[in-house]
């Protein structure tokens, strides 16, 4: 049990340490246009890295889950809402394993 304290203490002291470097090495405002740029789209490439492979293996068919997929970036594309993508997408899953 000693152990799973310690753990968690190794989390939290990365955790930290993550957020505090950044604050006490950089001290001004950056103005380099390609770092900014950079930084602003990190989050996003971060998130899509992570999400993609996890939709093409949500399902035990690649078949149903390219079709939730598609599904997906059509409505989003179409700027419907996300409850509504979610909803469609996985409503297209479920049809698509029925048949295949």
């Amino acid at each position: 049990m000693h152990s799973v304290y310690s753990y968690i203490l190794v989390m939290a002291v990365v955790t930290y340490l993550i957020r505090a470097i950044p604050l006490t090495l950089i001290r001004t405002e950056i103005k380099n246009n390609y770092i900014k740029s950079f930084l602003y789209y990190v989050p996003y490439a971060t998130l899509a890295a992570m999400t993609f492979p996890a939709i093409l293996h949500a399902s035990d068919n690649m078949i149903a889950s390219t079709c939730g997929f598609i599904t997906a970036i059509i409505l989003a594309i179409k700027n419907k809402s996300l409850l509504t993508v979610a909803v469609c997408s996985c409503v297209v899953v479920f049809i698509v394993e029925l048949f295949v």
